[in-house]
């Protein structure tokens, strides 16, 4: 099984307002050789939280077989939801409207991880990690040309 890293912020200026989400994409070929996918995307009107969770969703959907992945993002939101079991709560309580936000997102989220054994990193945002600084500038940068259109 192929070993995938995906890196991935969203952003949002105002919320709701113009917002955007970039993602990294990387693994490993057997020669060595590391491979990257930059994948990002604004709308004119959403959340921060959307954002974050849409970044995660485009990531794993663009793996076209089965892997290995490790998500990391500076998004407790989502991090947590895993790493804290939320979801699991949520799934079982039928997502009670109105508690939960955004279910569409995290249902689409969930179908995306099906095929793939996924596990969640929490890495703090704006601290200088490469990867997470990137996919803030592609996320900020979609963000502002929506926020243009």
């Amino acid at each position: 099984m192929t070993s995938v890293t995906i890196y991935s912020d969203g952003a949002s200026k105002g919320n709701p307002g113009p917002g955007g989400y970039g993602t990294i994409v990387s693994f490993t070929d057997s020669k060595g050789e590391v491979h990257e996918l930059e994948l990002t995307e604004g709308f004119k009107e959403t959340t921060n939280n959307r954002m974050e969770l849409m970044g995660v969703i485009v990531g794993l959907e663009a793996l076209n077989r089965p892997c290995s992945v490790k998500v990391i993002s500076d998004s407790k939101y989502v991090v947590d939801a895993f790493n804290q079991h939320w979801i699991d709560s949520w799934k079982k309580t039928g997502w009670k409207k109105g508690t939960v936000k955004n279910i569409e997102l995290w249902e689409r989220l969930l179908k995306a991880m099906e095929p793939h054994s996924v596990t969640f990193e929490w890495v703090k945002g704006h601290a200088g990690h490469p990867e997470n600084e990137r996919c803030d500038h592609l996320a900020s940068g979609s963000a502002e040309e929506a926020g243009k259109a």
